[in-house]
């Protein structure tokens, strides 16, 4: 819980407000008893109303100076732990975002999402109820304690019972309780998993008619949250009604001595009254401070949660001075023994020794069978991975040297799977360049062949697409990736399997468009089909994480046997000659 020191000494001194109305609060609250016993024991005993009017009056007065006390620390409590869970919330999603994918690939989705919201909010409401009832209730515990005391030490002898009896029932509540609310948490992470999954592939869902599946993934995830949550309900059925019974037995042993007290004229009615509603008071703030601890072992369980976000240190790293050359369009990309896997130095490598370099203004096809690190491949370039061994440089500059939002500023990427997010057409494409004019996007629309389909929504560019872009066809949110990334007019274009959905004449014009809006830039184009690259400067054939074959169509159909596996499978023992006429 360390990142809280950040917020204590950004807030620290509207807390110490919000704590100085609940103290006056607090003391308004301890006076009342007194004053009523006064008034019994003076003004009801010796039948003197002017000083029960007098008491009642100041009874009053002591009354609303709580209220407005009372009022003033709610107002100063909700804003600074909204305030809090603002900031909290901004600068987690900002530590999520600054992360590798190295580093969030260590947490499940579903479970940044239940840190980023229900932890968050866990942690936001005991910050609220710290300034309000959390502060009041130890306050007039301790408070009613000393009045109590000062009243009639005779009766105390029931406190110090009662008190340490409570005391172990709040302790063994907290070292019990705090296992079960870190369950609750990661129960309620697997039923946002289970949601997150079903929302994501809902058409498949539908398409294979598995909602019987899916419901009892859900029912499975559900049961289990409910049963978490049942226990630490259990838990606190039995350990709230606990405190409850230990102060109502004190206080039917305070009524059973004092009775026999007044009876011997040794005690007055008042202060039976009196001591009586301290016991109140105290059965109050007992079982607040029983609701602060389980509330505090839940918001430590998210604290913690949380704390292991931000305690993540990036696996990136980057000197802040050094930079790419300006001045020319393209990058030359060079990878040099470069060797790559997703668990580090020593898990299973996905790529392999690779060499390969990429010229200014060049188009570099990547094909190979599935599994074969084409994209693992081109994800290095932009840092989205580190390698394991060797280097890639660009320009001259090994890539583990530069800031990666620089680097990525000179790169365009349409990935394989398109991603469109919920606004306009427009607004996805000005994702490329968010200074881009409405002729510049239009210009990269017309190349990616969107233009077309753009202009037939009655809305055109306005036209409000959904989450991930479900209205529109596969084939148009391919269009619209690769017109978002043409808007940025980039150094570096990467393209990955990006027209897997398009028609061959659809692919054919927009591939014509990038070799006149592209002349100068370093293409990159992973495919699966052979006629999409067999143009290219040059093609890497990829197998198994390695670089089987590099070359033009004609050289690698004599050289690669790889390469002429995959002609052969796409289109049968025909010539090559086939081919080049498509």
């Amino acid at each position: 819980m360390g990142f809280m020191k950040i917020y204590v000494s950004k807030h620290w001194k509207l807390f110490l407000v919000a704590v100085f109305f609940v103290t006056l609060e607090a003391l308004a609250d301890l006076l009342q008893p007194t004053i009523m016993s006064h008034i019994l024991d003076v003004g009801v005993a010796e039948k003197r109303l002017d000083y029960v009017l007098r008491m009642g009056g100041l009874m009053l007065i002591i009354t609303a100076f709580g209220a407005v006390a009372a009022s003033m620390r709610n107002i100063v409590a909700s804003h600074v732990s909204q305030k809090f869970g603002t900031e909290l919330r901004r600068d987690l999603f900002e530590k999520i975002q600054a992360l590798s994918f190295a580093n969030i690939e260590q947490f499940e989705r579903a479970s940044l999402i239940t840190r980023l919201t229900n932890d968050v909010t866990q942690v936001q409401n005991f910050v609220n109820g710290l300034m309000r009832i959390f502060v009041k209730a130890p306050l007039l515990c301790i408070g009613s304690l000393i009045m109590a005391v000062r009243l009639n030490p005779h009766l105390s002898v029931v406190l110090l019972i009662v008190v340490p009896v409570v005391s172990v029932l709040v302790a063994l509540n907290l070292k019990v309780g705090f296992a079960r609310f870190v369950g609750v948490q990661k129960s309620l992470d697997s039923v946002n998993r289970v949601m997150r999954e079903y929302l994501s592939g809902v058409r498949v869902v539908k398409a294979f008619n598995r909602f019987d599946h899916e419901t009892g993934k859900f029912q499975q995830a559900n049961i289990e949250y409910q049963n978490k949550s049942i226990q630490v309900t259990r838990l606190l059925a039995i350990f709230n009604p606990s405190i409850l019974l230990s102060v109502n037995f004190g206080i039917a042993a305070v009524l059973w001595l004092g009775a026999s007290r007044v009876s011997n004229n040794q005690m007055q009615v008042g202060h039976i009254v009196a001591f009586v509603n301290y016991m109140t008071q105290i059965l109050f703030a007992l079982m607040t401070i029983s609701m602060v601890f389980n509330l505090f072992v839940r918001a430590k369980a998210s604290a913690n949660r949380i704390g292991e976000v931000f305690d993540q240190v990036n696996t990136m790293t980057w000197d802040a001075n050094t930079a790419l050359p300006t001045g020319r369009q393209g990058c030359q990309i060079d990878f040099e023994h470069v060797s790559f896997s997703y668990e580090g130095a020593s898990g299973e490598p996905v790529l392999k020794n690779i060499n390969l370099t990429c010229l200014p203004g060049e188009t570099i096809g990547i094909i190979g069978s599935t599994g074969s690190g084409k994209s693992s491949l081109v994800n290095l370039i932009p840092r989205f991975y580190d390698v394991s061994s060797g280097s890639i440089r660009v320009d001259g500059v090994d890539t583990q040297e530069l800031d990666p939002a620089k680097l990525r500023d000179r790169i365009a990427i349409v990935p394989q799977k398109s991603i469109l997010f919920s606004g306009t057409i427009e607004e996805n494409l000005l994702w490329g360049n968010e200074h881009a004019s409405r002729e510049e996007i239009m210009q990269a629309a017309n190349m990616a062949e969107a233009h077309s389909f753009i202009a037939a929504f009655p809305e055109g560019y306005e036209t409000m697409l959904g989450q991930r872009g479900v209205n529109l066809s596969g084939g148009q949110k391919q269009r619209l990736s690769i017109a978002r990334a043409l808007i940025r007019k980039p150094d570096v274009l990467i393209l990955d399997d990006c027209t897997s959905a398009l028609d061959t004449t659809t692919e054919t014009n927009i591939k014509e468009s990038l070799k006149s809006f592209a002349s100068g830039v370093t293409c990159l184009l992973i495919a699966q089909r052979i006629t999409s690259v067999m143009d290219a400067d040059k093609i890497v054939v990829m197998d198994d994480g390695e670089i089987v074959g590099i070359g033009t169509h004609e050289a690698l159909m004599k050289s690669c046997r790889v390469y002429v596996e995959i002609f052969q499978s796409q289109f049968g023992k025909e010539l090559p000659h086939h081919v080049k006429a498509e």
